[in-house]
């Protein structure tokens, strides 16, 4: 009969002792040790990196969706001198540019994070993603819109390093115990961003300086999370200098890292035929449509529909995601704690949150397309239930990679993040596509039911498909020969 996936973990742990013990002598060792861990420590502090980098970046990527109201409305601008486009017939196209280049590293940058940690190379890349944040308004000047798209094109190309990045760090810094928890505290700046970024630069592209600064705002804030990282950051416990000993046996014994960094071969044919990786698919390319649809379209949304104007736009457009960051922080508690006490195994809740963050959404989307754009609490009660409930996924499929392959979460991570967020750019076509006139609400409801029904799907195909479970292929190790052998 299998082993379940704790006793899978237990085993790892017990085998990587240096000295021969039984289970109940490791017990009262790690109990020893542990039971003195400060309520702060090291591995919060990685943690706490990982937000930020999530915070800013994404509050660079973000800033458009909001700036791209006052770039082209001369109305909004307090200030005449401040260049305008209203010309510009093609924002979706701009909105979704970023996400040309996002997608495309990801399967590598994956893999070199994996092998090679992903300290310097988040530092490097992302620091050639904050100048080019600051060029935007240039190329908008010199070259108009398709400037706009080359230059986000390849801001989103020196971006594709973070998921995978932060997946690493997951797999390296956090306890299973505390998996959901500190996964949703890092993934949660995502949204903290996209608050910060609609609200600022709401208020920036509105004052004297207008919407150019905001750019430059976010990318003087890049620059100094790199410096940061150069300086605080650690790929593992293991090369931390202040890290103290109870501490990193917790986190190591933990994840079955005591042997210390194994070479170990990147099983490609079984990440690319494995099932439950499929089922992970389906739920982030769903999960992230709606997402993106909403996150760039929201802005557009509140101001021909709802017709609020820059201010109230840029606070209504947050409020969603602003919600979204305190709910994910119930669903995380709630799911480390029903794991932790033995109420359903891991698998059984990856596919309960996931339901919850697709579903629910799925029903407040079916319910806006029908509201009329006179309701207007009625509708911004809508876009918050359904893009805070969603937070849900954060303790559901985004935080089953680590789940199914911590030996390979960069890895893994970035194959699916690759296609998952290919639908970044793919949504705001679609919506240009669909909706020609920004000002019918029929046009809107279409978008709104096509995202239902593909949350609603994904949702049913991870129930059957998703799993828990630690992947036979995350354990093999690399042969000098060229063979590969299990670590069981």
């Amino acid at each position: 009969m299998g082993k379940s996936t704790t006793d899978r973990r237990e085993d790892i742990s017990y085998t990587s002792i240096d000295v021969k013990l039984d289970k109940s002598n490791f017990q009262n060792s790690k109990d020893e040790l542990t039971k003195n861990l400060p309520l702060l420590g090291v591995r919060h502090g990685q943690a706490l990196i990982g937000f930020l980098l999530i915070f800013v970046f994404y509050g660079a990527r973000s800033s458009l969706s909001s700036a791209i109201v006052a770039m082209t409305d001369p109305t909004v601008n307090s200030d005449p001198a401040i260049p305008t486009y209203p010309e510009w017939q093609d924002k979706s196209v701009v909105l979704s540019a970023f996400f040309w280049g996002y997608v495309l590293p990801q399967p590598l940058t994956g893999w070199l994070t994996n092998r090679y940690g992903p300290k310097w190379f988040l530092v490097v890349f992302l620091t050639i993603s904050s100048a080019l944040g600051s060029a935007i308004p240039l190329a908008a000047a010199q070259f108009g819109s398709k400037g706009v798209m080359v230059v986000r094109a390849f801001q989103g190309f020196f971006q594709g390093l973070i998921y995978p990045s932060v997946a690493y760090t997951l797999s390296h810094w956090v306890p299973v115990s505390e998996r959901s928890r500190m996964a949703t505290f890092i993934y949660s700046g995502a949204y903290m961003g996209t608050v910060v970024a609609l609200l600022v630069t709401g208020a920036l592209s509105t004052s004297k300086y207008g919407w150019p600064i905001a750019f430059h705002f976010f990318s003087f804030l890049g620059i100094v999370w790199c410096i940061l990282m150069a300086v605080f950051g650690y790929d593992t416990p293991e090369e931390h200098p202040k890290i103290s000993k109870a501490e990193k046996f917790y986190i190591e014994h933990s994840l079955g890292h005591a042997n210390g960094k194994k070479k170990l071969n990147t099983p490609w044919k079984a990440i690319f035929t494995s099932v439950p990786i499929s089922a992970i698919l389906a739920a982030q390319c769903t999960s992230n449509f709606v997402f993106y649809l909403l996150i760039t379209q929201i802005p557009l949304y509140m101001s021909n529909i709802l017709k609020f104007d820059m201010d109230n736009n840029s606070f209504m457009s947050s409020l969603p995601y602003l919600t979204f960051v305190f709910l994910s922080f119930f669903f995380s508690t709630a799911s480390d704690a029903v794991i932790n006490r033995n109420i359903f195994s891991i698998g059984t809740c990856r596919k309960i949150f996931t339901a919850v963050g697709l579903v629910i959404p799925a029903a407040a989307l079916i319910i806006l397309g029908y509201t009329d754009p006179k309701h207007q609490t009625k509708a911004v009660c809508l876009l918050v239930i359904a893009v805070a409930s969603s937070s849900a996924i954060l303790s559901g499929w985004a935080v089953n990679p680590i789940d199914l392959a911590p030996n390979h979460a960069g890895t893994v991570n970035g194959l699916t993040s690759s296609i998952g967020n290919s639908l970044g750019f793919v949504a705001p076509l679609v919506s240009q596509v669909i909706v020609t006139d920004q000002g019918d609400i029929s046009q809107w409801r279409i978008i709104f039911l096509i995202s239902a029904a593909g949350n609603v799907l994904g949702a049913i195909y991870f129930a059957i498909f998703g799993s828990g479970e630690i992947q036979p292929w995350n354990d093999e190790i690399e042969k000098s020969n060229g063979n590969k052998t299990s670590k069981m």
